[in-house]
């Protein structure tokens, strides 16, 4: 019943960015202990992109908080052995009185980077994720989808082998939320990062990753996986990604159905 990250320090090669062994997960409730997870096992391999998909409340976030270490399973195990992973939220969560460079900055500085590289470093990534030239400004002065950026810029300045992402297109519009697919899918392969991504989009997990795992209604246990065989880039408008779509949007259907039927 633990989360287990490995020291920066002690980081060495290994077989999987994230391994989950037979986690559960309950709450009180009114009629007593709420089954939120039920005995999952999953691994992220080193520079494996997996998407979980699932209905609203099936326990996606829930899964992701567990991995990220912001709660502690009921049962079972997950390890990160590359260290703490970083987390990207729906809401960019940005601090509105600092820049977008010193929003990045603070990620350094609680990553223990020297204050005299700090700078160089948040233009090093805010550059990554095409925003050069926008250290310095505000919150309010940026876009939905700029706001974005600054925050995977600073999720990446955490230096983590794994990123976590909450669904973090899912406020923009269907433009912005295309392009930052392919933001994300160029600094991806750029950084081979492990990244764990939910989304409740099936077209999006489609897009996007090389494994969708789908996670049937509460209790959420795992119902199915697939392997993406679609070359990147991909297109969310591309026809194997629709056709692959059509077939897991049935899937998610039968368990959405399943799941009313309790």
């Amino acid at each position: 019943m633990a989360t287990t990250f490995a020291k920066a320090e002690d980081r060495v090669a290994v077989s999987h960015a994230a391994r989950i062994e037979h986690v559960s997960k309950s709450y009180p409730g009114p009629t007593g202990q709420q089954l939120v997870l039920d005995d999952i096992s999953l691994d992220v391999a080193p520079g494996e992109f997996v998407t979980l998909l699932g209905a609203s409340g099936c326990g996606k976030s829930t899964l992701l908080n567990l991995v990220a270490g912001l709660d502690r399973p009921t049962a079972g195990s997950i390890e990160t052995p590359g260290g703490r992973p970083a987390l990207m939220f729906q809401e960019h969560a940005l601090f509105p009185w600092l820049t977008a460079g010193k929003n990045i900055e603070l990620a350094l500085r609680l990553r223990g980077v020297p204050k005299n590289d700090r700078r160089g470093e948040a233009e090093r990534l805010l550059e990554l994720v095409r925003l050069t030239g926008a250290y310095g400004k505000r919150v309010h002065e940026l876009s939905g989808g700029m706001r974005q950026r600054v925050a995977l810029a600073r999720a990446l300045a955490q230096d983590s082998d794994l990123l976590l992402m909450d669904e973090p297109f899912a406020a923009l519009d269907a433009i912005t939320r295309d392009v930052l697919h392919d933001e994300l899918t160029r600094i991806w392969r750029e950084t081979r990062l492990s990244v764990l991504f939910v989304t409740h989009n099936v077209r999006e997990a489609v897009r996007l990753a090389e494994r969708v795992v789908l996670l049937s209604s509460r209790p959420g246990r795992i119902a199915r996986e697939w392997e993406i065989g679609i070359p990147q880039p991909r297109r969310i408008e591309d026809a194997a990604v629709a056709e692959l779509s059509v077939e897991i949007t049935e899937e998610l259907r039968g368990e959405i159905r399943r799941h009313g039927q309790h």
